[in-house]
């Protein structure tokens, strides 16, 4: 069938892709965090992760990783690649055991929800990005928002693929076939497109970190003056209002913005773009659960 020649490509140049990201991203100055999230997202997208890892994150040459992560859209793309990598542990393990036991697709549904969201958030940002917040629980309760935001896109752009690709083919629901993980990769990028602009949106309003430099102690950028924990788009705010805005919960961003600080009033504020991603998540659930068999 041509979609075993298909799947056969693919996780052909998967594991190629995942090899030259895992080798080449060990000599990028990234945060360490961010290069799991690279390698892991790679995994699941194969030759379009490293093709990201390449676009958004490799330095094109030395010392200059500062200058060219500190675009915004590169720092969005950290962002979603950070989003990405750690709800996909999760949501791949509900996706399994849904397989295993025969959940209905709405428990199934919720299940990769769960398990995403509980890994995103406890492990892969609250754990791994405690270190910015000062403890886990300040992480834990500065990081809740911004993933709630994220994960409802991510899980609204591919429930509908997740649901729909191969319907009537068993193979697309046993994790023992192939076709389960080529339709799961296919969800993932999906959904990682999806959370983009939601991603962006916070990394805008500085709500969510994006892409981070660091390098070896007394190792600096070639001529760029950008600090070596650098790499977020510091136009608008100080080294030292940025290190403030880190240990600060959502809501102390916005209670800072209002009462005239320096940090800019998101726009729109959080509670509409809180409701556009029930309304992302709600409409990927209506159309899988409406038109799959």
């Amino acid at each position: 069938m041509l979609i075993d020649g298909v799947m056969l490509l693919w996780f052909i140049l998967t594991a190629l892709s995942l090899v030259f990201v895992a080798v080449d991203i060990r000599s990028t100055p990234e945060n360490p965090v961010m290069k799991w999230a690279f390698v892991l997202f790679t995994a699941y997208s194969g030759p379009f992760g490293a093709f990201l890892y390449v676009l958004g994150c490799r330095e094109p040459l030395p010392g200059l990783h500062e200058r060219y992560a500190a675009a915004r859209w590169r720092q969005a793309l950290g962002s979603t690649m950070h989003c990405a990598a750690g709800d996909g542990i999760g949501i791949l393990i509900g996706a399994v055991i849904g397989a295993l036991i025969a959940l209905p697709l709405m428990a199934e549904f919720a299940l990769e929800y769960v398990l995403g969201f509980a890994f995103g958030w406890s492990i892969f940002q609250a754990l791994f990005m405690g270190e910015m917040f000062g403890s886990y629980w300040k992480a834990l309760k500065g990081t809740f928002g911004s993933e709630f935001l994220s994960m409802n896109c991510l899980m609204g752009g591919m429930l509908p693929v997740s649901a729909l690709a191969f319907q009537g083919n068993p193979d697309a629901h046993d994790p023992l076939q192939p076709l389960f993980w080529f339709r799961m990769s296919l969800a993932l990028m999906v959904g990682a497109l999806c959370a983009y602009p939601m991603n962006y949106w916070l990394v805008a309003h500085h709500l969510k970190h994006g892409m981070m430099t660091v390098r070896p102690e007394g190792q600096g950028a070639q001529a760029s003056g950008v600090g070596a924990m650098e790499g977020m788009d510091m136009s608008k705010d100080s080294e030292a209002e940025a290190a403030i805005m880190s240990g600060m919960t959502m809501a102390d961003k916005i209670k800072a913005a209002e009462s005239g600080s320096a940090l800019h009033a998101p726009s729109p504020p959080v509670w509409v773009m809180g409701a556009v991603s029930l309304a992302v998540l709600a409409l990927g659930v209506v159309i899988a659960l409406t038109f799959a068999q």
